[in-house]
């Protein structure tokens, strides 16, 4: 959350809000896993298992936004390293669903982890970028 901060100057108003995206999402993870956690020996249509998976699909979908939105502001703005990153952990986060409908069950897990993965070690990046000082607004090219 705290690079939501230090992107308060930064020119690029997709980039901003990307970030602004990717953190309202990993909020969302947080509350409203927390909040709405699968109920194990009930099926979908358990109102608590709803909601978990109103929540995962809104996951999902702040995921994707946010990192579209990050390439093309990152783009912008000559943050190479973010645009790469963001790009590349949308395809791992997209190869996630494609592996597992396409590949037998037994590797079901490995492509899933993709996904899930994908989202942490983006987080992670943002969070080297913060620590580098890669957000300040004098250190980027418009």
């Amino acid at each position: 959350m705290a690079v939501c901060v230090a992107v308060a100057k930064v020119t690029s108003k997709l980039l901003r809000l990307g970030i602004y995206f990717f953190a309202a999402m990993e909020w969302l993870c947080s509350v409203g896993y927390s909040c709405f956690p699968w109920v194990t020996g009930e099926n979908a249509s358990h109102p608590q298992n709803m909601m978990h998976l109103a929540v995962t699909v809104l996951v999902i979908v702040f995921s994707i936004v946010s990192l579209i939105l990050i390439a093309i502001g990152a783009r912008k703005v000559s943050m190479k390293s973010l645009y790469i990153s963001a790009l590349v952990c949308l395809a791992m986060m997209l190869i996630g669903p494609i592996g597992t409908s396409l590949l037998p069950k037994s590797v079901f897990g490995i492509f899933e982890r993709f996904s899930t993965f994908s989202a942490v070690i983006f987080n992670a990046i943002l969070g080297v970028h913060l620590l580098c000082g890669r957000f300040e607004a004098d250190k980027l090219e418009m």
